[in-house]
Order: structure tokens, then sequence, then C-alpha cells
């Protein structure tokens, strides 16, 4: 289920149906094998468990059941169903630890999550944030088995001031509500690192920022922090913010626009809330949810081939009314009877046609560094940290970047950390350093700023960058680590991500410093789990050693990053600092 969303649990535990030949009555026109969905008798039992979205495991459980009631077989062999409704983000945490990876804003997995054997989400975009971060994630199928879209929902009061049912708004009309000096428009989110509605509402407004003129990147920012001063953890906790109440005061002081999924808006009407919410549906229209149906690597044939006749039960028209009950759309947008559209949405064929859905996935067509990009933006926008930058003036940073117009390693790497200033709003503190071998005197490190809060410090900090250079000197990483971590403990912050982020090019090359194994050594030593720094190495070129590098974040806790080619240093950057943990308590 979605942040928020209420809790269900339902396993099937039927008995095999009796082995007496039972006529199957195809309602869609479409023959999937009767034979291999109920056979006249089967023995043993695989248990298939499948994990899916709250708002739509009803509908699935029901498939699922009447399947088990008729007597579900593969091969012989008996089939029991275990539907759990199960939020996306738990999930999520699972499979990427099963692959090594962790996604930004997930977390780590609970001790109690398990992996299902086939997974529904709420849209597409988990798969692509996956398959992103864990390689080796291949799930099998993914295609979509309902829909529903994403609108903003306001208020009717508010959005029959802004001419709503008749006008149709654009995420650039939206932005300009957002930012209206006299009156700005109050917008709430759900966290989009753990909703997926939440994010395809910030990957259109975010997209239409940056289309907006001017400064791209401040306008993204602006939007960034507007949202976020609105941000809800939990959906019922941003569904609880909407006027509660038809006076001006109520109205104006509520929650006046949240992306949510169009099941979202018709779920709250049918309370009857004293003031009801309108659908709006944007142009351009945002990525859907599109429930992907996702078998996981490595299940046994079995399990596979069950999976595979459960998908097929739901493709049907029968399906698709099961999905009008849940207030879910079926792939092709259409839907089937019972379903109530709020006002003002599309009209797709409705419930007469019988085609079945072909399935497909919304997000196809997305580019998963897309999603990357922005999640990162926004991580870094909107959570608050204490942070050491430290970059590599060696003389190896002089070489030419070809694929960043000839620019050095050093201009490449003072841009992106130029660039990434710019996401970091006033809450933050933020030190500099720069580091060779003996820039100062027989010390290979050199304080440019010292870490404080950027509201009073952010020209400084520009100032001091504009004015980095690569000396002669070689590469003294080690003393400069063990340093940097020295200077971030002494002043520890609670509440606060503490962080080092480095920038090098190589390995070290300082024989009169600390070895790697006194660096570590020393490391252990003074690390305390109570007030824990995060250490981020960020290589640049084909001169860095990752072994090196994992060698000093293993024991701080962190993560490095290496690039054979220096021009991606921007993304490396901001995807590092996004995937910092929570800050402890």
């Amino acid at each position: 289920m979605s942040a928020g969303r209420h809790r269900m649990r339902s396993k099937l535990h039927l008995a095999a149906a009796a082995a007496t030949a039972t006529v199957l009555v195809v309602t869609t026109g479409v023959w999937f094998g009767y034979r291999e969905l109920i056979e006249p008798s089967c023995s043993g039992e695989i248990r298939l468990a499948v994990a899916v979205a709250s708002e739509l495991a009803p509908a699935v459980d029901a498939a699922a059941s009447q399947w088990v009631k008729d007597g579900a077989a593969v091969g012989g062999t008996c089939i029991r169903v275990d539907v759990s409704a199960s939020d996306p983000v738990d999930v999520a945490a699972v499979v990427a630890a099963k692959h090594g990876a962790v996604l930004a804003g997930v977390g780590q997995a609970s001790g109690t999550a398990v992996t299902p054997d086939v997974w529904v989400p709420d849209s597409s975009t988990w798969l692509l944030r996956l398959k992103k971060d864990a390689t080796a994630f291949a799930p099998t199928n993914g295609a979509s088995i309902a829909r529903s879209p994403i609108v903003v929902a306001m208020p009717e009061p508010i959005a029959t001031r802004l001419g709503w049912p008749d006008k149709k708004f654009t995420w650039t009309d939206l932005l300009k509500q957002v930012n209206n000096s006299s009156t700005p428009l109050r917008t709430g989110i759900v966290e989009p690192t753990r909703d997926a509605a939440g994010l395809s509402g910030l990957l259109s407004l975010t997209a239409a920022a940056s289309a907006a003129g001017g400064d791209a990147q401040r306008n993204t920012v602006g939007a960034l922090r507007a949202l976020a001063t609105g941000r809800s953890s939990l959906r019922n906790d941003l569904l609880a913010r909407f006027p509660t109440a038809k006076d001006p005061t109520s109205i104006a002081s509520g929650l006046g626009a949240a992306a949510l999924s169009e099941e979202d808006v018709i779920a709250y009407n049918s309370k009857e809330p004293p003031v009801r919410l309108a659908a709006l549906y944007m142009e351009p229209a945002p990525m859907p949810l599109d429930y992907p149906y996702a078998v996981l690597p490595g299940i046994e044939p079995t399990k596979a081939s069950a999976a595979r006749v459960l998908f097929e039960l739901l493709t049907t028209s029968t399906f698709r009314n099961r999905l009008a009950a849940q207030s879910l759309r079926a792939p092709d947008g259409n839907w089937g009877a019972g379903f109530k559209a709020p006002q003002g949405a599309p009209s797709p064929a409705g419930g007469a046609s019988t085609a079945p859905a072909t399935g497909g996935t919304a997000a196809g067509g997305l580019d998963p560094a897309a999603i990357q990009r922005v999640v990162s933006s926004w991580s870094i926008a909107t959570q608050s940290g204490r942070m050491l930058a430290v970059i590599d003036v060696s003389g190896s940073m002089k070489e030419l970047v070809p694929s960043a117009n000839n620019r050095s390693r050093e201009e490449v790497t003072v841009d992106a950390a130029r660039r990434g200033l710019g996401l970091f709003d006033d809450s933050w503190s933020i030190g500099l350093w720069t580091f060779s071998t003996k820039l100062v005197g027989n010390r290979d490190y050199r304080q440019l700023v010292p870490i404080g809060p950027l509201s009073g410090q952010r020209a400084q900090l520009e100032g001091a960058l504009g004015g980095i250079k690569p000396s002669d000197g070689d590469t003294g990483l080690y003393d400069t680590t063990l340093a940097a971590y020295q200077a971030v403990q002494e002043d520890w912050q609670p509440g606060r991500v503490n962080s080092i982020v480095l920038f090098t090019d190589g390995k070290n090359e300082d024989s009169n410093g600390l070895t790697q194994a006194q660096l570590l050594a020393k490391l252990k030593q003074i690390a305390d789990p109570e007030r824990p720094v995060q250490v981020v190495m960020i290589g640049i070129g084909e001169g860095v050693s990752k072994a090196e590098l994992e060698s000093i974040t293993k024991v701080t806790g962190g993560g490095s990053f290496v690039t054979k080619d220096p021009s991606e240093i921007g993304t490396i950057f901001l995807n590092a600092i996004a995937l910092r943990p929570p800050a402890p308590r």
C-alpha cells in the first residue's frame, strides 16, 4: 500500500476443487487454455506469494480466490495463492537489499519483510529505480494490470475559483499559483522517494519548472522547496490537511493542492467530506499509476507457470469490473461497470467494451536516469545536513576532459560542486577544503571555508570555489581523510547528517604520511556509533583505486563512487548526497 494507507493482509487457504469436469464460460471471447487453468485433479501443493499494492489487492485477491475455488493447478500440481496487501516501498527495500542496493529515501528493509514471487506495486517507477541501482534485478512480464491517472487534487471551492471544471490546467498554471507572491497556493506532496503518486507529480512539476525559461535550476529548486514545505510522510496525514469546513478561513488555511491518484480522490469523496476534492487532469498528463505485474527473478518453474496463468486471469473483462469496484481503470484507460469517474475525468469507452486489456507499462519510455536526477535533487533540496566538501587539487587535476569540452578535471569538479551548492538551502552547514601534498608547510590540506551555516557564508563559498586551481603536488589522501573526519566529528551536531564528501582523481601518493593500515586503524579507533560521520568518496578518472576508497568507507559508513568519465561527476555528486542515511536522533 502507498504510504499512510490502511494495511490489509489477506491469504487464501482454500481446498482443491472436486475432481469433476467444470464448464468454463469465457465472457471475454478469449480462451486461455482451460486444461491448464482448471485441471480435473491435482496433487501436491505450490504456494504462490503475491504482494500487491493495497488499493488493488482486493481485486487480485478475489480473482485468485475464484481460481483456487475452481481447482487451480499447473502440470498436475495444486496451486495455492497467498495475496498480501503490501506497501510498495517495503517490498522495494527488501528487493534492493537482496541485490545489494539501497534506494534513495527508501532506507533499509525491515527484518520481517520477505521477497514475494510476484510483485504488483502501484507503479513501474519502482522497477525502474531498482534496475538502475541493482543491475542484477531482472523481473519478467512487467505488464500493467490496472491504471489510475495522477491528478492534482484540490478543494472544490479553490478549483472552482480557478476555472474548474471547464478550464484545462497545465503544470505551468499550477507553478504560477504556487509562486503567487500575494496568495500562494498551499501545496502538499507525499514523500516522493517513498510514494509513486508523489514522484509522478514531482517529475511533471520539475519538468515544467525547467521549461519555464530563465534560470532552470533556480526555478526547479524553488518548486522543490515549495512542495517540501507541505510534504507528508504518510498519505493519510496529507489527506487530513485538506479543509474540513467550507468557511473562508478553513479553506485558506487548509491544503490547497496535492498530486494524488484518481483512486485517492474517489475514495476521499466517497466518505462525503464537508469539502469535496476536485480532480484536475493536468496537461501534459503525468505518468499514471500502472500496476505492473512483475514476476521476480529466481522463482521455480512451476511457480513461474502459475504466475503466468494468474496473469491471464487478470486481463479479462471480469477482472476489469473488479477493478471498477476498487475505483481503478483497466490498463488501457477504460473502466468497468460501476466505475464512478470524478467530474471532468477524460471519457474513454467506458464499461460497454468487452475487449481484453492489452497490458503494457506507463513508464516504458521513461529514462531511469531522469528519475534518479529528480529524486537526488529532491533529497538535497529538502534535507538539512552538515557537510565538509574536500576537493583534490593535485597536479593530475589539470588533465583535460574531452567529453567536457576540454575543460580540466579541476574545472569539471568545481563546476559540479558549485551547481550542488545551489541546491542546498540555508539550513545546511557547509565547509570547504582542498588537498594535495604539502599545501600548507608539511600539511596536505588547506581549509578555505570552515563549516558554517550557508545563510551566512554562501557568497564566501562561491568565491572560494571560483578560486580553486590545481597545484603541482601529489595526492595526500590518507592524512587528509583522517583530518577531515576529526574536524567533522569534533563539532558533530545531533539531528543532522554529519558528512564528508571528498573528490579525488588518484591514489594516495604521500610516502611521508599515514599508510592505509594506519589510517583504517585510526578511523576504527575514533569512530563513535553515537556520533556517526558519513564519508562519501567520489573518484574521477582511470587513476583511482575503488578498492582503496571502499576500504575507507566500509569503516566510516557512507559510500564510494567511481567514474572513468569526469564529465559525469555532477550527476554522481547529486546521487551520492541523496543516498545519505536519515539523521540520527
